[in-house]
């Protein structure tokens, strides 16, 4: 008669904890800059969500363009703030519908800062205004600044290209901002190696939001997945 083995209390527990553990595929949504974002953007995410069995969302900054409320010159033939502000709430709520699961991530990009912005020029205390995920009707959606997991670094990217943090911080990085560029580069040294992602983003090209672009590159439209943590991948949408 064979003897089975019997498992002691530690390592029932740790057997158990090797089964709930999921691996981690991550979506990275580029910036959309709404309600100035390509509508096919939408379902090409989605479905590369599906493809890649994706279980976590971050968003890399952007998700509002606040065109209206620009620092630099704004179109005299464009929407008010409030026409503006309400169309880009209507649009995002289609995201949020395809991505409302609590702990995704929204990394805050200079557009999505930029009435905060206003309110410091003002002399306006921030206590006196409202969260993003209020405003934007995304109460499951956490803003931040930076968000870091499996030792990546997710970023919006305002202080460079991703190619140059990577190696300044030497973590691996994935950023936005940078609307016509779209790569990941591994760099290798003697002990350990770093990668720098550009993910690209959805914006329309020809909105007159993004007129100040005109005479320059067209975008790179596409969203990224990084697999089992860090393994990055770029994948661009058709055109």
């Amino acid at each position: 008669m064979q003897s089975r083995y019997r498992l002691k209390p530690h390592e029932i527990l740790a057997l158990q904890k090797m089964r709930e553990t999921e691996t981690r595929n991550v979506l990275v949504i580029g910036d959309l800059h709404e309600p100035f974002c390509l509508d096919e953007y939408l379902d090409w995410c989605l479905e590369q969500y599906e493809i890649y069995q994706c279980n976590q969302v971050v968003f890399i900054g952007d998700i509002i363009d606040n065109h209206y409320s620009s620092y630099h010159e704004t179109s005299a033939d464009g929407m008010g703030g409030a026409d503006e502000l309400e169309l880009s709430i209507k649009r995002i709520a289609r995201w949020y519908k395809a991505f409302n699961q609590k702990g995704t991530k929204v990394i805050i990009g200079n557009h999505d800062r930029m009435i905060m912005r206003k309110a410091q020029t003002s002399a306006i205390p921030s206590k006196w205004i409202k969260s993003y995920k209020e405003v934007l009707e995304v109460p499951n959606w956490d803003f931040v600044e930076r968000f870091e997991q499996d030792g990546v670094q997710y970023i919006h990217g305002e202080g460079g290209t991703a190619r140059t943090k990577c190696r300044a911080d030497m973590q691996n990085t994935i950023q936005g901002h940078l609307h016509t560029q779209c790569y990941i580069e591994h760099y290798c040294g003697q002990n350990f190696r770093v990668f720098g992602m550009q993910v690209g983003c959805g914006i329309d090209h020809d909105s007159y939001a993004m007129a100040y672009a005109k005479r320059g590159k067209k975008p790179a439209i596409a969203c990224g997945v990084v697999l089992g943590g860090n393994i990055p991948i770029n994948l661009l949408m058709p055109l």
